[in-house]
């Protein structure tokens, strides 16, 4: 191989050169994106427990006789359909998140026929179609910080179909965000709401109870959808700075080993050249 292959190489290097500094751009951008999304779901984890210890507080001062579609599951004789809202991700490089995630939900379901879908993410989206498993709604374009609008569109489909009596169960299937070396996913039932009791304090309420419970539900489910986005968002973006990290770092050493191949060539046709001047001045003698 001569000064032909000296330029094959330098061309390959010039393209994985340029690989590099796109994987290393995305690893930085994932990185920021994480430190933003692990920020903003720490302040709704705090609202998230503060709504679930108002919802307690209010369900321990309910009669035990007291009957709410929320609480109890009314609609289970009517209709055995579950719902799942299934949260993936708009775009990919980020490894395995999307396909770990509906391979999971695949292998949980048993009654996929009577199943019901709602799909958040683009990805996800592709990735049911290729299980065969029909979504009734799909979002896409999700922000990076999820806002109480997306929150919002979400919830209240699930709860029309909830309060019709369409599904007798609603569930959101996400990614849990530990650490940075662990996620977990997560099937978490949302409709009827799992609520612990606790003992009764003496509270007034205002206007009445009914209202006050009401409002506390909405603000507790509205809120523990939002945690699962965030949550959802957060391994992604973590997916995604570990996928980088690791295409930087074959980057690397793709490059050692074309550069250790260019030097050796180079360094072969040094010697060629060599030979060939000391053997033309020896035929000169």
């Amino acid at each position: 191989m001569g000064a032909a292959g000296l330029i094959e190489i330098k061309r390959r290097m010039k393209s994985v050169e340029s690989t590099r500094k796109i994987t290393k751009a995305m690893n930085i951008v994932a990185t920021s994106k994480l430190r933003k999304v692990r920020n903003e779901l720490n302040k709704n984890e705090d609202y998230y427990n503060l709504s679930k210890e108002i919802l307690k507080k209010v369900v321990a001062l309910l009669p035990e006789e007291y009957e709410s579609p929320f609480l109890n599951n009314l609609s289970k004789d009517l209709i055995d359909s579950k719902l799942y809202i299934v949260i993936t991700s708009d775009t990919g490089f980020c490894g395995g998140f999307n396909s770990n995630i509906i391979n999971t939900l695949n292998d949980s379901i048993e009654d996929k026929d009577s199943a019901k879908f709602i799909v958040a993410g683009l990805r996800g989206i592709q990735y049911m179609k290729k299980f065969g498993l029909t979504t009734i709604r799909e979002y896409i374009e999700i922000p990076d910080i999820p806002t109480t609008k997306e929150v919002r569109a979400i919830y209240d489909d699930a709860l029309f179909m909830y309060k019709n009596k369409e599904v007798s169960e609603v569930n959101i299937v996400y990614t849990e965000y530990r650490s940075a070396i662990s996620q977990e996913i997560i099937i978490e039932r949302i409709f009827p709401v799992d609520i612990e009791k606790e003992d009764p304090e003496e509270i007034i309420f205002e206007p009445d109870l009914e209202k006050v419970l009401s409002s506390s539900l909405d603000s507790y489910l509205k809120s523990k959808i939002r945690r699962a986005m965030l949550h959802s968002k957060a391994s992604e973006q973590n997916a995604r700075m570990k996928t980088m990290d690791s295409s930087t770092d074959n980057a690397n050493d793709i490059l050692k080993a074309l550069t250790t191949n260019y030097n050796r060539i180079r360094q072969g046709m040094i010697t060629q050249e060599i030979s060939e001047i000391v053997g033309g001045a020896e035929a000169l003698k």
